[in-house]
């Protein structure tokens, strides 16, 4: 593993406490400094695409951000050099998080037209959960994760029978309305019926036969049970994914939010009252 040796190793260590560090007092500026630079290119690139803004103010734009890549650039160089095993970082989520927020307006010198990459710089605000200290929520995220993981079997058999449903749904519809009201295909059929079950309804084609318009109720009434199932699948599993936890306050610190099951305290190991 490639370490580094382009600065004193006291130097390395402050300026890595500064960069990576969100705990201390320089760290959580420097993070939140970056996390307005972050937000302040963004709204460039969102000004710079309003045709009206850029003509008259397109110059300080191209400057404002040319500014904040040669920023952004320079703290990508920092990051690699304040950690011990610059590999790691530059191969990391966040290192080529990191580089693809630096390299857009680079990119777009060679090939003009390709400037609006620099919108990926969002994925960035990511970081907002370390100054944040949001850190359970990390645990809440993993559990839902894992409640999908173990749901995609259900979820995936539920969604196949909704494309069944659709196809059969959307071939009743063709023949029921057909061109004359709009149904012009079995495809723009089955386009309609996922459309109206979802509740989406753009209205761009719409039944005028009787029973055409009593199958259209029928499809609306069934897309609400339909969107409720996978809910109700996930929210099962998860439920079932997460410990129950009891009010038992801990008789030796206080402590409570123990679980049903728990003997001892989980912050300072003393028993627990049954």
């Amino acid at each position: 593993m490639l370490k580094t040796g382009f600065l004193p190793e006291e130097t390395r260590q402050k300026l890595h406490t500064v960069i990576y560090e969100a705990d201390t007092r320089a760290g959580k500026l420097f993070d939140i400094i970056l996390l307005c630079v972050i937000l302040i290119s963004i709204v460039a690139v969102m000004l710079e695409s309003v045709a009206s803004i850029k003509i008259v103010y397109g110059h300080e734009l191209a400057v404002i951000e040319w500014v904040i890549t040669i920023l952004f650039t320079l703290e990508y160089i920092a990051r690699v050099v304040s950690v011990r095993e610059p590999l790691r970082y530059i191969f990391s989520f966040y290192g080529f998080v990191d580089l693809l927020a630096t390299l857009p307006k680079y990119v777009g010198l060679l090939f003009p037209g390709s400037g609006f990459l620099i919108a990926v710089r969002a994925v960035r605000l990511l970081r907002v959960f370390r100054i944040l200290k949001l850190t359970h929520f990390v645990g809440a995220s993993n559990q839902l994760l894992a409640a999908l993981r173990k749901s995609q079997v259900k979820i995936a058999v539920f969604l196949f029978s909704v494309i069944v449903l659709c196809i059969i749904m959307g071939t009743l519809m063709y023949m029921i309305e057909g061109p004359e009201s709009g149904f012009t295909s079995i495809p723009t059929s089955i386009y309609w019926t996922i459309v109206t079950l979802t509740t989406v309804g753009f209205g761009d084609i719409t039944p005028i036969t009787p029973l055409g318009q009593l199958m259209s109720m029928v499809i609306m009434i069934m897309g609400y049970g339909i969107i409720a199932v996978p809910t109700g699948l996930v929210t099962a599993q998860f439920m079932a994914e997460t410990p129950h936890l009891n009010t038992q306050a801990c008789p030796n610190c206080g402590a409570n939010q123990h679980r049903d099951d728990a003997k001892f305290c989980y912050n300072c190991g003393a028993g627990l009252t049954k």
